[in-house]
């Protein structure tokens, strides 16, 4: 039985039947081609699929399609203007705050994220920030440092 959805995914209205046990993150990977957000862990301990839900963070491999009927969904896909990087993506290009690239859609959303919430974080509170995120290769120094960047600039 499939459940018919609609929301808003990067400004664009987006009505889709989905069955019940459809993941966000699936949803956005396999039927919208939104790429973006990776399934690193499938258990909600890794935040490669953080994507925004109604403006707050959220791991789109926790939430269940049906439960986002109306909703508003950011993913990394929707945070650039055009061909000008968001204000986060620079600072992680100008900052090296990436390595092979797997956690960084994740960390970058959920780094806009904490700035939303606290625009001028410590790099003890842009650590803990960014718990729910992992990266694999040991680029938690240049991340903070772009975050800390984009910090000063926001």
């Amino acid at each position: 039985m499939g459940y018919e959805v609609s929301l808003t995914v990067n400004g664009e209205a987006v009505r889709e039947t989905v069955e019940a046990r459809t993941l966000l993150v699936d949803l956005l990977r396999e039927r919208l081609g939104l790429t973006g957000a990776h399934v690193g862990c499938d258990t909600g301990q890794c935040g490669a699929c953080v994507v925004h839900v109604d403006g707050a963070a959220v791991k789109s491999c926790t939430l269940l399609a049906v439960q986002l009927d109306g909703c508003h969904v950011v993913t990394i896909e929707g945070i650039a203007d055009g061909d000008t990087l968001h204000p986060m993506q620079a600072a992680f290009h100008q900052h090296h705050g990436l390595q092979c690239g797997f956690c960084t859609p994740g960390m970058v959303m959920s780094a806009i994220d904490l700035l939303n919430n606290n625009p001028g974080p410590s790099d003890a509170e842009i650590r803990r920030g960014l718990e729910g995120n992992l990266c694999r290769c040991t680029g938690y120094h240049n991340i903070v440092k772009a975050v800390a960047a984009c910090a000063d600039h926001v």
